[in-house]
């Protein structure tokens, strides 16, 4: 329970840094580019390694790609039904199929399963959710996003040399051969800011500020990425009979809120940039209540 006194103390702090003014605006994308470049890769160095080639391991991959075309799909029914505006539409399309699987996943898994379940998070993020945004989620600001043009390039290159994906595949290549016991050391302190790191940024960028027009959109979003998505996970293995850790990491992986990456991507897009913003602040607030009602769920 202490990771989320944690959790919320750094929000907190980013919160109350924003509000004194008390350091540059750029600060959110300086905190986040450490993340991503330094902290997330040794996370991911130190635990690629204890990946195994099982059966839960494919399960874990090909959920988020499950989920995809579920929250496609009732993205676009619900769109059908209320006449959705194009640029909620865009927003919807991009924001709901897309958890915040590392930056919150990695502090909420630890928190719930202990250090054994980040093997299972890495894979749940790196094979599905990360390869979605740069697929799906390049297609879909390049169709809704203003004067976007999707590159296939520039999205196989995006994948390729994301520094997660290198450290994934360097984690896998070097799965035979330990560690010397210097670089584990230094892998694990490189580690260890990513939970202050990231929770300050996001605390700098949470917004809640909603217009009533836009709070069906809210409401319907996250109901489908934080109950919809893990609900038809558990059920789905329960009905399959697949059980263990990698599946309630997967159910949790599922429910988390929406990513702070592709709200802040919409919004550089021109796209519903309140509608992004409100999706992600909200749906973060949300999670602390939801998450911890989800682990209640697959522990049953």
């Amino acid at each position: 329970m202490h990771n989320f006194f944690i959790i919320g103390a750094f929000i907190s702090l980013g919160i109350l840094l924003r509000r004194f003014k008390s350091l540059p605006e750029n600060t959110p994308f300086v905190l986040n580019k450490i993340a991503i470049n330094v902290c997330l890769p040794a996370l991911i160095l130190l635990n690629a390694p204890k990946i195994a080639f099982t059966r839960d391991a494919v399960t874990t991959a090909v959920i988020p790609w499950a989920l995809l075309a579920l929250s496609v799909g009732l993205v676009l029914l619900g769109a059908r039904i209320w006449q959705w505006p194009r640029p909620v539409v865009g927003v919807l399309l991009l924001i709901v199929p897309l958890g915040n699987t590392s930056f919150l996943g990695v502090p909420i898994i630890r928190a719930f399963f202990g250090a054994d379940g980040l093997p299972h998070l890495i894979v749940y993020d790196q094979i599905g959710t990360m390869m979605i945004f740069a697929t799906y989620g390049s297609f879909i600001l390049s169709l809704y996003g203003q004067n976007g043009v999707l590159s296939v390039s520039a999205v196989v290159r995006k994948m390729l040399l994301f520094p997660p994906s290198l450290a994934l595949a360097a984690g896998l290549a070097l799965k035979s051969w330990p560690y010397p016991d210097g670089l584990s050391i230094a892998l694990r302190y490189l580690a260890l800011p990513l939970v202050p790191v990231v929770m300050t940024a996001i605390g700098l960028q949470l917004r809640l500020k909603l217009s009533p027009h836009l709070a069906a959109p809210v409401g319907i979003g996250l109901g489908i990425k934080m109950l919809a998505a893990p609900l038809a996970v558990l059920v789905a293995c329960r009905l399959i009979d697949i059980d263990g850790m990698a599946v309630g990491v997967s159910v949790v992986e599922a429910g988390m809120p929406p990513m702070v990456t592709a709200g802040a991507l919409a919004v550089v897009a021109g796209m519903e940039a309140e509608l992004a913003i409100a999706l992600v602040g909200i749906g973060i607030l949300c999670s602390f209540g939801s998450l911890p009602a989800l682990f209640w769920l697959v522990s049953l």
